[in-house]
């Protein structure tokens, strides 16, 4: 096999399969890229066994043919090198790479394309389109929120199901959730699906901000296609829980920050909080928002900030984490809490009950639901 090719061109494709591949040591295949020149363009294939990605890369093919290489070496090989066109030759079970304007070669040994994980093809799958720009907007909405809990394995991906013209995704650790709606027409009905975060990173990362990107939920298995790229992976089996009864109704109080206040508020004070409680308070009267760090060895914070509220004196404890990660994402100047508040309560100040809604205003197609602490 030989061919040759542009240096930045490559080195793109081979920085997203060095992402796919988990397994660093050099003696499994898993560490390897598929490399395979035919027909004027190199396909490239790499897999962690769970997920895997295919690209094309127009080259220029003097003889065809296939073989694996160790991906980080290779990628080593690309970063040491100028730009320019690059020789790829393999004789036997040795590959040499050669850049035309250097007098320099690397020569790398090869394992056999047959011992590579079988990867393949999409060809009848039956894809639909979706707005790139939604898609990414709905996994950067909710991927923060899934359980790190395998013992929880159903609640380490994000769901992903279809309701008439409405995509949803929706995450949850069982103490948070977040969800976003969709109204995108035209999408065929699929299977409700728990998507791996690992898939969902690399298509918020690679997936373009403008068209359309591809995607397909059929036979346990999640493909999402852009440009020369495709990504699929095996979905997680199990039974989410039913994150509608999670979502709390009827909520009649609610008081509403500014979001860049609350933001560097929250920095502040949070500085004093004891991270392996992650525990701020929040105390809410007339106009004004009071967030507390509880008494610590080292001292506390206070800092009062406006709102709008006008109401009985409320105090609820939060995990500061579930505020400042969907703070992140909410597209807006403004941000309502949305809650009910303990209706034995008649002294001066009283508590929440349930769950907490966190959600942008105007109000939009996201919410974040918080459980409350003890204090």
């Amino acid at each position: 096999m030989k061919f040759v090719f542009d240096k930045d061109a490559m080195i793109k494709e081979i920085a997203i399969a060095q992402e796919i591949i988990t397994n660093k040591s050099p003696v499994s295949i898993l560490s390897n890229i598929l490399v395979i020149a035919e027909n004027g363009t190199l396909t490239i294939k790499a897999t962690d066994s769970t997920v895997k990605f295919t690209t094309n890369i127009p080259v220029d093919i003097e003889e065809e043919g296939r073989t694996t290489i160790f991906c980080d070496k290779f990628m080593s090989i690309l970063s040491s090198l100028p730009s320019g066109d690059i020789e790829f030759i393999q004789e036997d079970i040795g590959v040499t790479i050669k850049p035309i304007s250097k007098k320099v070669k690397f020569q790398l040994k090869s394992q056999a394309s047959d011992k590579f994980p079988e990867i393949g093809s999409s060809e009848n799958i039956p894809f639909f389109e979706l707005p790139s720009k939604d898609f990414k907007e709905m996994i950067k909405e909710t991927i923060f929120a899934v359980s790190d809990d395998r013992n929880r394995y159903f609640m380490t991906g994000v769901y992903f199901v279809k309701n008439g013209d409405t995509l949803t995704m929706v995450a949850t650790d069982g103490r948070r959730l977040s969800s976003v709606n969709k109204n995108i027409a035209n999408v065929p009905e699929f299977q409700p699906a728990i998507i791996p975060t690992k898939i969902l990173s690399t298509v918020l990362k690679h997936a373009p901000e403008e068209g359309n990107i591809e995607v397909a939920v059929i036979d346990k298995s999640i493909f999402v296609k852009f440009g020369s790229m495709e990504f699929s992976s095996v979905l997680i089996d199990g039974q989410f829980p039913n994150y509608q009864k999670v979502i709390p109704e009827n909520l009649t109080m609610s008081f509403q920050v500014n979001k860049s206040d609350l933001d560097a508020a929250l920095k502040r004070t949070t500085i004093m909080v004891d991270k392996k409680v992650s525990r701020i308070i929040f105390k809410i009267s007339s106009g004004v928002l009071k967030l507390v760090s509880p008494d610590t060895e080292l001292g506390n914070a206070d800092e009062e900030i406006p709102c709008r509220y006008d109401g009985q004196d409320i105090s609820m404890a939060l995990n500061f984490t579930y505020v400042t990660e969907p703070l992140k994402v909410i597209d807006s100047e403004n941000v309502v809490f949305d809650f009910n508040i303990n209706d034995n309560d008649t002294g001066d100040e009283a508590n929440i009950t349930k769950a907490v809604i966190m959600r942008a205003e105007p109000a939009s197609d996201y919410i974040h639901v918080i459980m409350p602490m003890n204090y």
